[in-house]
């Protein structure tokens, strides 16, 4: 059982069964909701029980998706596609040791400047579009 929270506490919540990996996001979405590359994990939603979710708000970030944070402190926590049962898990917010290890970058072709590109896993630029070095 792996538990995790905001940094406020008002969202506290464990997971009986997620993915191994963590997918780190490098969209422009995902790096203004986060402060950077968003890290998330993923789990369904039938093994997610909150504890507390008092100061859980969600935003409709698009058509396709919404993001879920602490109304109170802040913090990043959730994406959820529209209609999907499973929840993209923010890696930073799960208490550790969490066993995760990386899995994957996307959105490669819109990370920001001040950073290097990464080396830790497999990168796509989009989704899944492999990404080729020179490009």
């Amino acid at each position: 059982m792996i538990t995790g929270q905001c940094d406020c506490g008002g969202v506290h919540f464990t997971i009986a069964q997620m993915r191994e990996t963590v997918t780190y996001c490098h969209c422009s979405q995902c790096r203004k909701m986060s402060g950077h590359v968003l890290a998330l994990t993923r789990a369904q939603s039938k093994d997610i029980t909150f504890q507390s979710d008092d100061t859980l708000r969600w935003y409709r970030s698009s058509d396709e998706a919404r993001r879920g944070f602490c109304g109170a402190c802040g913090s990043t926590l959730f994406f959820q596609p529209i209609g999907a049962d499973h929840y993209g898990i923010a890696a930073g917010c799960l208490e550790a040791p969490t066993g995760l290890t990386p899995g994957k970058h996307i959105f490669i072709d819109s990370k920001g400047d001040y950073y290097p590109l990464p080396t830790d896993a497999v990168l796509f630029d989009g989704y899944d579009t492999p990404h080729h070095q020179g490009d």
